[in-house]
């Protein structure tokens, strides 16, 4: 599919591949805007059924990346990069020093981090060709705590809107996916006194989450429908769709997933059915947070600035209700005020 007539493609300001016959790397990467300052967003490796379906994820997550920093007042634009191939079986030093090659070649238009598929070991290699690789093992490392914990402020923040008070005890928290993302949030929440219904396609994983929190096993395709508080999703996206939506057994989702809405009119299906909605983008920056801040090891720092997801969402919670409108509307229209402000500033430069 040509990029510009994707469905996803956003007035993107680049749109760049790259093939190395040597390694075997195929990637692309995607720069959504920068009127905030350079694009930061994760390195995906993922098995792709195809090209399209590569450069769909590129172009949806790096638009993402661009309301993530602008709501979150971080002085970055929004970028992506996705490896074709499996991480599994796919990976080598030669094609990860490439795909640094290929960011470097950007000049710094571009940051990259681990994501789904990468690790922090991966960036250290990445580092090897690029300045521009963060979250490698001699920095901040690892994101996913501070994701994690962003998460939970989010949680804790629809419960305040929706309860009028914060606490977890005795709640039910459905978490989908055990990742490093989710496991991390289920020690949150098990530490704050929830119950933890769980999912995930590896098994082993799920019965980690048994043992160590005392969490209740569910099939992975019946999570969101599990009767809880809270369904917090943690795996891949568009687990909100025309399926799911009507069998959410949660009045409240909250999770760390990109892109949890499989079409934009679902943040206003959920409304309708009465769900509040933490919008993905708010509330799972604490790993771009810490990316930010993370490099020079002040961990007090990231977690100071990450606990402000709370207020950020809860902002958006009552924007919201004051407008009628679907949160995730709502996040849209603070994000674009800032990031199309800086657009404005740097014309008048």
């Amino acid at each position: 599919m040509p990029v510009f007539a994707s469905p996803e493609f956003d007035n993107h300001e680049l749109v760049a591949f790259s093939a190395d016959p040597d390694s075997g790397l195929r990637a692309i990467i995607a720069i959504h805007d920068t009127n905030l300052g350079p694009a930061l967003g994760g390195c995906r490796m993922w098995p792709y059924a195809d090209e399209d379906a590569a450069l769909r994820d590129a172009l949806r997550l790096s638009r993402g990346m661009t309301y993530k920093a602008a709501i979150t007042g971080l002085p970055y634009g929004g970028g992506k990069s996705v490896i074709i191939g499996d991480p599994r079986t796919g990976k080598s030093e030669a094609l990860l020093r490439a795909m640094g090659r290929f960011v470097d070649s950007l000049g710094g238009r571009y940051h990259t981090a681990e994501d789904v598929g990468t690790t922090v070991a991966d960036m250290d290699v990445l580092r090897k060709e690029t300045r521009y690789a963060h979250g490698f093992s001699a920095s901040s490392g690892d994101p996913s705590p501070a994701t994690a914990f962003g998460v939970l402020m989010g949680i804790q923040a629809a419960l305040a809107f929706t309860r009028g008070r914060d606490d977890l005890r005795g709640l039910t928290v459905a978490v989908q996916g055990l990742g490093n993302v989710g496991r991390r949030l289920c020690r949150y929440l098990a530490d704050a006194g929830a119950h933890l219904v769980v999912a995930d396609i590896d098994a082993a994983a799920v019965d980690r989450a048994i043992r160590e929190f005392g969490a209740t096993p569910v099939s992975p395709d019946a999570i969101h429908r599990a009767k809880a508080d809270v369904f917090a999703p943690c795996a891949l996206g568009a687990i909100l769709n025309d399926r799911t939506i009507p069998e959410l057994g949660a009045p409240i989702v909250a999770g760390s997933a990109n892109n949890q809405l499989a079409e934009p009119r679902h943040g206003a299906a959920l409304k309708a059915q009465g769900v509040l909605y933490a919008p993905d983008y708010v509330i799972n920056a604490g790993g771009l947070i810490d990316v930010y801040l993370g490099e020079n090891g002040d961990e007090k720092a990231v977690l100071t600035r990450t606990a402000k997801i709370y207020d950020t969402a809860l902002a958006v919670f009552e924007r919201a209700a004051k407008e009628g409108a679907p949160t995730d509307t709502v996040a849209d229209r603070i994000a674009e005020e800032r990031f199309r402000g800086g657009e404005k500033r740097r014309a008048a430069a």
